[in-house]
């Protein structure tokens, strides 16, 4: 997964949770509009590791907004697809106004990640190579709203995600989330405990920048789909346990 990812987008996602068999029929009808994403990794079902750090503040009023269901709210998180000492991680803020989505994200080097975290302020150097000027300012405000809550990392939540794309640009996603996995932050990405999410079956998520597409409301139509709320932070914040148990990945997904 490369740093080459637009900073700031708004558009709409609508989220389901399916079973296995209903995806597998999603995915045979959405093949026949948008492409697999390049990123997936065949050894994983053509899916990519997702691992999202998610900061809130001591009254956990991110968690509480969502919980609330209040209309104007955003999320605090770091996200990153893998180990690597060189790959980035992503500073993001996610919005979330009425029914539209916006997401702010800056590249950031792994070495300056303690820094962030501990509350310091953000550097130039702190981000990756080749970024434009408002992948700065993106960082600035994440740090901003961290410390306004006084904000620290609080979990990791782990999936797998298959994604499909419109052929000639971003604006059109269909995903496919699995193998959902949370762990308490322990001053490591890399957690050596993990706990089952307990997601009830398969979170499909619709995403589109501007109209709804015809073929999208026909799938939701064919295949009776009701949206739900699914917002992985909270799932994941209630069904953590206090102390972690191991939870063993699949071997494809190790990284």
């Amino acid at each position: 997964m490369t740093a080459d990812q637009r900073y700031q987008r708004s558009r709409y996602e609508l989220k389901y949770v399916v079973d296995g068999a209903c995806a597998c029929r999603v995915r045979d009808f959405v093949r026949g509009h948008l492409r697999r994403d390049t990123h997936g990794i065949p050894e994983m079902r053509y899916a990519y590791p997702i691992y999202s750090l998610y900061l809130d503040g001591a009254g956990l009023a991110l968690y509480n907004a969502t919980v609330q269901a209040q209309k104007n709210r955003y999320k605090l998180r770091l996200r990153y697809y893998d180990h690597e000492p060189g790959s980035p991680v992503f500073c993001e803020i996610k919005r979330r106004v009425g029914e539209v989505i916006m997401k702010e994200r800056a590249a950031v080097r792994r070495a300056a990640l303690v820094r962030l975290l501990s509350g310091h302020s953000p550097r130039r150097e702190d981000l990756l190579d080749g970024q434009p000027a408002d992948a700065y300012h993106a960082l600035c405000r994440f740090c901003e709203l961290r410390d306004g809550l006084l904000a620290r990392p609080r979990i990791i939540v782990y999936f797998e995600r298959e994604a499909w794309v419109s052929n000639d640009d971003n604006s059109v996603r269909v995903t496919f989330d699995y193998e959902a996995a949370a762990a308490h932050y322990a001053d490591d990405l890399r957690p050596k405990g993990w706990s089952d999410a307990r997601v009830p079956g398969v979170i499909l998520e619709l995403k589109f920048d501007d109209r709804f597409p015809v073929w999208m409301r026909e799938l939701v139509q064919s295949f009776d789909l009701y949206r739900t709320r699914m917002g992985k932070y909270v799932h994941c914040m209630d069904h953590l346990p206090r102390a972690p148990r191991a939870f063993a990945r699949p071997a494809a997904a190790a990284l």
